[in-house]
């Protein structure tokens, strides 16, 4: 059921030189010693497919330094669907990996049906990671692999996750439905710490969409929680 889209500068066309591949050997090593890491295609007959609980669709937007986007909904991209293991692996394995993007640049995983806008969940929320530059694409990967392998274990809550590629830092935020749910909320959080790998006293944000509209950011006058 995979279904992909030309979008440019989001395709990867090699790795470049023997460092930069050796680089990216050493950050999939990283996730690849990590628990977050369950999806393996190597597993079963040979042919045989493994599907996912959920179909789920990859999103790409970039804005260019200085300028504005005036309607998201056009600004937001669809690259490619797919709802088994081997459709994941097929498309994650041709796209750049984070750290290769541009500036003003964001990835969007999310189940199929649920726009990455916040209009479409303004119930809900997101869970924010600020990262050093550098880290994005082990930590991208970490959180993919974890929630498409169900690892969240909090029903339908989970929306998507977004990789967002900026100057100083890169963020990591993951979308959950219900934003008024303390208890869901903490469960995603303490999960997400787990699946990171993230130190007792990292400082992890939250965001209502509500509050997103009402003062159009993203990323300011979140909540903070250790």
């Amino acid at each position: 059921m995979m279904a992909s889209t030309s979008t440019n500068g989001v395709w990867s066309h090699g790795r470049g030189t023997s460092g930069s591949a050796d680089a990216e050997t050493n950050e999939r090593k990283k996730v690849s010693d990590s628990n977050a890491v369950t999806l393996s295609s190597q597993s079963g007959a040979p042919g045989s497919v493994h599907p996912l609980r959920f179909t789920w669709v990859f999103w790409f937007m970039h804005r260019e330094p200085g300028s504005k986007i005036q309607d998201y909904n056009n600004a937001i991209k669809k690259i490619a669907t797919f709802s088994t293991v081997e459709e994941f692996w097929g498309v994650y394995s041709r796209l750049k990996r984070p750290m290769d993007l541009h500036n003003i640049s964001d990835y969007h995983l999310f189940k199929q049906g649920i726009r990455p806008i916040w209009e479409d969940n303004l119930n809900g929320g997101k869970w924010i990671v600020r990262l050093k530059k550098g880290l994005a694409s082990r930590y991208w990967e970490s959180l993919v692999m974890a929630m498409i392998g169900d690892q969240f274990d909090v029903g339908g809550e989970i929306c998507g996750a977004v990789i967002s590629i900026r100057h100083s830092e890169d963020i990591l935020s993951l979308w959950n439905q219900s934003a008024d749910d303390g208890r869901v909320n903490l469960r995603i959080r303490d999960t997400m710490k787990r699946v990171l790998n993230l130190p007792p006293n990292c400082i992890m944000e939250y965001k209502a969409h509500k509050s997103s509209v009402a003062d159009n950011s993203s990323f300011r006058n979140t909540e903070m929680f250790r």
